[in-house]
């Protein structure tokens, strides 16, 4: 589903030029790259064993659950891959959530803030007026670039979850209002005037 003119060229904070796209079927053997290279410490917190390539085939074609899936393209490689994820019934189907995963190359630069604008922004236009997202105590890079788009901490589980290695971590659940977003652009709209051009 288009919510922006993707491709789109994004110039990070240490200079480098990146394209953001939507996901398709023809990245699968791309994504299993990516994945395969991440190291097991950005791998920890992760739901499921991207580094299998069976894996990684259910997630880029069973895409039901999925409101928007980009990639980040740099030097011809995939190394970040973001999602909106929201169930289709039930009560919280009116929340999504939110999934990051960025090469280690890729970190520190503001690639995170971008790509949550974009999913932020996409969330709306889908009947998304509550926008989620878990973080691992220890990510503290991942948590500003969140509370920098409006997202609050909700709630912090301790000692939630375990990392491959066995040790526990804190988990925040932070959540972001978005329903506000769409309700500004509602009001531009009827506040536009073709006569007047404003």
């Amino acid at each position: 589903m288009e919510y922006e003119n993707f491709p789109q060229t994004e110039i990070l904070r240490d200079g480098r030029s990146i394209i953001v796209r939507e996901m398709t079927i023809r990245d699968e053997a791309r994504m299993v790259e990516f994945f395969q290279g991440l190291p097991l410490e950005d791998r920890l917190f992760l739901r499921n064993d991207v580094t299998k390539p069976e894996v990684v085939h259910r997630f880029v074609r069973e895409t039901e659950d999925l409101v928007l899936a980009l990639v980040v393209e740099f030097d011809g490689r995939i190394v970040a891959s973001a999602t909106i994820e929201r169930g289709l019934y039930g009560w919280t189907r009116h929340v999504g959530e939110v999934r990051l995963v960025v090469a280690r190359s890729m970190q520190r630069c503001g690639l995170a803030t971008v790509l949550l604008r974009h999913l932020v922004r996409a969330a709306p236009g889908e009947g998304i007026e509550i926008v989620k997202a878990f973080v691992a105590g220890s990510k503290g890079g991942a948590l500003r670039a969140l509370e920098s788009l409006g997202f609050n901490k909700e709630a912090t589980l301790r000692r939630h979850v375990k990392d491959v290695t066995g040790r526990k971590h804190d988990l925040l659940i932070l959540t972001n209002d978005v329903s506000h977003i769409w309700e500004k652009m509602e009001a531009l709209n009827s506040d536009f005037s073709p006569v007047l051009g404003g």
